[in-house]
């Protein structure tokens, strides 16, 4: 079994009810751990909770980090 720890995370709202959040977690299993950043896509209910539609992971390496945020910013 795996377990997920959200070390840091941010979001940002758009639309109605959606929201992207990008965050650090750590994934911990018998056979050990592994850090990530996970981007992901979702929407809030009518009583406050989160609903995740999609999930990206990145790994924590600082050339695909910057690779990846270089490239989104090209798009606007």
């Amino acid at each position: 079994m795996v377990e997920y720890v959200t070390i840091k995370g941010e979001e940002v709202k758009f639309g109605k009810n959606d929201f992207i959040e990008v965050a650090r977690k750590k994934a911990i299993s018998d056979s050990g751990e592994n850090e990530f950043i996970s981007i992901s896509r979702g929407f809030m209910m009518l009583d406050g909770s989160k609903r995740y539609r999609k999930s990206f992971t990145v790994p924590t390496d600082s050339k695909v980090v910057e690779f990846i945020s270089e490239k989104l910013k090209e798009m606007l």
